[in-house]
């Protein structure tokens, strides 16, 4: 019985010293990538600005083709949203927030599951014979010091789906 004790007590100190680890990593989060496209803001837009389009360039998509997808709200532009359901990529549901017209288009972005929120902007400007985009994505994890540990890792894991969503999209945009 002493070392069944001993075992649970090695354990519950593991626990704490991992919650209290979890309590001093940052709350926050931010993911930010982009990209030149060769094509003007006026083709790319449309791209970003309606949801419908979102599933032929979004990676998520890709990965998921079983992905049940569904669109509500306006067709473009802000209070557009469309929401999903996947095995392997989660539930989410994005809402467009704000929106200037072949400038930027911000989101709203809830992964009910996990009890998470976050913000987004994909933003266009002018460069050479090009369009830079960038997407940008912020949050925070809340108080749950697990979730924090995620933070440590998001970069990595998230900023390959934004490269590989941007490479797609700048196919897309590219094409005559």
């Amino acid at each position: 019985m002493g070392i069944l004790i001993k075992i649970l007590l090695g354990f519950l100190v593991f626990v704490v010293a991992i919650a209290i680890v979890g309590f001093l990593l940052p709350k926050q989060f931010k993911i930010e990538r982009s990209a030149v496209i060769a094509a003007s803001a006026e083709k790319i837009y449309p791209l970003i600005a309606e949801p419908k389009n979102w599933p032929k360039w979004g990676v998520w998509n890709q990965r998921d083709p079983q992905m049940k997808v569904s669109f509500s709200g306006a067709t473009s532009g802000v209070g557009a949203k469309w929401s999903w359901e996947s095995k392997s990529e989660g539930n989410g549901v994005m809402e467009f927030s704000m929106a200037e017209s072949n400038k930027q288009i911000g989101y709203i972005l809830t992964f009910p599951d996990m009890g998470m929120e976050s913000k987004g902007v994909l933003s266009l400007a002018t460069e050479g014979v090009g369009t830079r985009i960038r997407w940008t994505n912020e949050g925070e994890f809340g108080g749950n010091p697990f979730l924090r540990y995620l933070g440590l890792i998001m970069d990595r894991m998230v900023g390959k789906d934004f490269e590989a969503g941007l490479n797609n999209l700048k196919a897309l945009a590219e094409k005559p």
